[in-house]
C-alpha cells in the first residue's frame, strides 16, 4: 500500500512537469531508438551475408594452389600449378564426405555474335557445377559426360552475356557463338542470379567443358581450382579436413611441410563476413548507447533541481512523520517511471525507424527481441543509477532545514 501511495505521488509529481519529464525523456528515448536500429542493421546485415553466401551454394567446399597467405602481401593463386586432374580424381574417389565435385579451368576472352561483342569469363567444368553453385537453367540444357570427353564445342551462357551479344532479343539457344575465335554451339541459358557478395556479377559467365576450355582456349593441362559440395552444411568443416589429408598425401607434403594449396568452405567465408559485420554492429552500439548515457545524466540534473524546488515539500513530509526511506523510495520511483516511459518510447521510434529503413533505404534489417528485452533492462538501470544519488540526497535533508528553505 505505501509503495502504491508512492508511486501515485511519483506520477502526479511527472504529470504537473509535462515538459521538462518529456525533453528529460528525449536522451533516453533516442538512445534506446538507436541501439534497437543499430542492432536491426547489424542483423539484418548477417543474415543478408549468410543468404547471399548460402544462395552461391551452402555446401561449397573451394580448392585452389598455393599456399594460403591472407593480408596485403599475398599473391595471386593463379600462376601456381599445384592442382591436376589427377588430383581431382583421387579427391572424388577418396572423400566421401563430398556429393559432388568439379575441375575448374577459366580464362578472359571476348565473346563475339555477329557484330555484337562482349568480354566475359569462360569457366571449364563438368556437368556437376551447376548443383555445386546451386544455379538453375533458364532454357536448354545442361552438356552431358560424353559431351566433357570428346571435348564439344558447346557453351552455356549467363544473362548478362546474352543481353550484350543478343541485344535484339533473339533466342541464343542453338545460336553460333565464338569465344576469342573459336566457334561455339549455345545449348543452354542460366537463370539470372545478379550481383554476389562481392559486387561481382555472377550472369557475365560463359560455362564449358574443361576439357574444351583446357584443349582449344588455354592449351594447360593443370587445373585452376577444383569446386566440390559437402553431403551436408554440417560435414562441410570435416570435409575440408578430408580433402587437406588427401591433397597433402597426393603431393608428398611431409609433417610441418606448408600447404601447397588451400581448402576453404562457404561456412568460413560466411563466419569471417559476419565476425566483421558484428564488430561493426557492436561500434555503432557503442555510440548509440551515448545517447543513454546524455539522457542518464539528463534524469540526474533534473531529479537534482526537482529536489531542490521541492525542498520545503520534503521537509514537510518528514515533519509529519516521512521517513527517510520513504523521500529516498519517492525519488527514486519517479527516476525509474521517467526512464521506463523513456524507453518505451524509444522502443516504438526505434521499430519505426527500422521499418522506414527497410522499406524505404532497401536496407535487410532484423529486430531481434533481445534488443528490446536489453533496452528496458538499460532503462531500469539508468533511472535506479542517475536517480539514486538525488533521491538518497532528498532523504537525508534536515526537516527543519527544509522547512526553512525558500
Amino acid at each position: 500500500m505505501r509503495l502504491l501511495n508512492l508511486l501515485k505521488i511519483a506520477m502526479k509529481a511527472i504529470v504537473l512537469n509535462k515538459t521538462r519529464t518529456l525533453l528529460t525523456m528525449l536522451g533516453i528515448i533516442i538512445g534506446v531508438a538507436s541501439v534497437i536500429t543499430m542492432l536491426a542493421i547489424g542483423e539484418g546485415s548477417k543474415e543478408s551475408i549468410r543468404t547471399t553466401i548460402s544462395a552461391m551454394g551452402s555446401n561449397m567446399i573451394t580448392i585452389r594452389p598455393g599456399a594460403d597467405r591472407r593480408g596485403p602481401a599475398r599473391g595471386s593463386g593463379g600462376d601456381v600449378q599445384t592442382l591436376t586432374l589427377q588430383n581431382y580424381q583421387v579427391i572424388k574417389d577418396q572423400a566421401p564426405l563430398l556429393s559432388y565435385i568439379t575441375p575448374v579451368v577459366n580464362g578472359s576472352g571476348q565473346v563475339i555474335s555477329g557484330s555484337n561483342n562482349w568480354p566475359s569469363t569462360i569457366y571449364g567444368v563438368n556437368p556437376e557445377y551447376l548443383t555445386i553453385k546451386a544455379v538453375d537453367l533458364q532454357s536448354g540444357s545442361m552438356f552431358t559426360d560424353a559431351e566433357v570427353q570428346s571435348a564439344s564445342k558447346v557453351v552455356l551462357l549467363g544473362q548478362t552475356v546474352v543481353d550484350n551479344i543478343f541485344p535484339d532479343g533473339q533466342e541464343p539457344v542453338g545460336q553460333m557463338i565464338r569465344f576469342n575465335n573459336i566457334p561455339f554451339i549455345v545449348i543452354g541459358v542460366l537463370e539470372e542470379k545478379g550481383e554476389n557478395t562481392f559486387g561481382q556479377d555472377q550472369d557475365d559467365v560463359v560455362i564449358a567443358p574443361y576439357t574444351t576450355v583446357q584443349k582449344r582456349i588455354l592449351a594447360i593441362d593443370h587445373l585452376n581450382q577444383i569446386m566440390a559440395s559437402a553431403i551436408s552444411e554440417d560435414d562441410a568443416q570435416d570435409a575440408v579436413t578430408q580433402v587437406t589429408e588427401i591433397l597433402r598425401s597426393q603431393h608428398k607434403l611431409t609433417n610441418g611441410a606448408e600447404d601447397d594449396f588451400h581448402v576453404r568452405s562457404m561456412e568460413e567465408l560466411i563466419s569471417t563476413f559476419s565476425s566483421t559485420s558484428e564488430m561493426l554492429t557492436i561500434l555503432l552500439v557503442a555510440v548509440a548507447g551515448i545517447s543513454l548515457l546524455i539522457g542518464g545524466i539528463g534524469i540526474m540534473n533534473i531529479m537534482y533541481v526537482s529536489v531542490k524546488e521541492r525542498t520545503r515539500e520534503i521537509g514537510l513530509r518528514m515533519a509529519v512523520g516521512g521517513k527517510s526511506s520513504d523521500i529516498l523510495m519517492q525519488f527514486l520511483i519517479e527516476a525509474i517511471l521517467i526512464s521506463i516511459t523513456g524507453g518505451f518510447l524509444g522502443v516504438i521510434l526505434g521499430l519505426g525507424a527500422t521499418f522506414f529503413i527497410e522499406k524505404f533505404l532497401h536496407w535487410p534489417t532484423s529486430v531481434a527481441l533481445y534488443s528490446i528485452v536489453i533496452s528496458f533492462a538499460v532503462c531500469a538501470i539508468t533511472g535506479i543509477f542517475f536517480g539514486w544519488y538525488p533521491a538518497r540526497k532528498a532523504s537525508v535533508l534536515d526537516p527543519i532545514t527544509a522547512l526553512r528553505y525558500e
